[in-house]
């Protein structure tokens, strides 16, 4: 069972635990995740640290004290048509996956979410069957169109 603590806007983060909370998203996210700092600034927003609706970070820690796990979940500020929040990042410490951390995280990350949940996650990510065992669905189709930039 992990313990847990909770980052958010009333609760900052210090600057080594944001640079220590990145760096594990990166090395946890393997091929799954992104650049850091894309990962830094969706940190920053559930901190409200950029303009932003806010949301949290969600650390999970063994009996040791060890960072075993990191959710970051961004605020919307919608509702009803799109869910109110977006699981941007969850990641499970490689070498203690497949011991239930992964849905201990999700599971209380969802408990502190105020509104519904949305993630986006690639069709090969293991990580998909866990968020169709806690209640995730997939009815839509995502689709993005990206601008490309004039020189």
């Amino acid at each position: 069972m992990l313990k847990f603590k909770i980052y958010n806007s009333n609760t900052k983060m210090s600057t080594l635990d944001k640079l220590n909370a990145v760096e594990f998203l990166y090395k946890h996210l393997e091929q799954y995740g992104d650049k850091k700092p894309d990962i830094e600034k969706s940190v920053q927003y559930a901190l409200q640290e950029t303009p932003s609706f806010g949301g949290f970070i969600l650390e999970g820690y063994n009996d040791d004290n060890n960072v075993i796990g990191i959710v970051v979940i961004n605020r919307t500020g919608m509702g009803g048509y799109i869910p109110e929040n977006i699981l941007v990042y969850i990641a499970v410490d490689n070498s203690e996956r497949g011991k239930g951390y992964g849905k201990e995280l999700m599971n209380k990350a969802i408990e502190l979410s105020e509104g519904d949940v949305a993630l986006h996650v690639e069709k090969d990510n293991p990580a998909r069957f866990l968020y169709e065992k806690v209640g995730f669905t997939n009815p839509y189709l995502e689709m993005r169109y990206k601008k490309q930039l004039s020189n």
